[in-house]
């Protein structure tokens, strides 16, 4: 494994070790949300909301697109899901 692909893994490894993050990719899995109904719907602060999401966007792992001054965010593809749909069944197997 290169150099960059080592960081870009361990990055995101890190990315999906912080619960707050785990929380908004949880909610962009089911579907399109703007930042203001993920700050609602999680109950958490926009500045966090905004810096988390930040993050995310910079692994890629998370796609925005505006409409207006409306910044709307999604899951970047199908990888994200499935590693997150992954690591859900983990926990959950008993």
């Amino acid at each position: 494994m290169d150099e960059e692909t080592l960081f870009i893994v361990s990055q995101t490894f890190k990315a999906l070790s912080d619960p707050t993050r785990l929380r908004i990719l949880h909610l962009l899995f089911q579907g399109e949300h703007s930042v203001n109904e993920i700050v609602e719907r999680l109950s958490l602060l926009q500045s966090t909301v905004s810096h988390q999401l930040r993050f995310l966007k910079n692994l890629r792992l998370v796609k925005f697109r505006k409409e207006g001054t409306t910044v709307f965010y999604s899951c970047d593809d199908e990888h994200v899901k499935s590693i997150l749909k992954q690591s859900i069944d983990h926990a959950n197997h008993h």
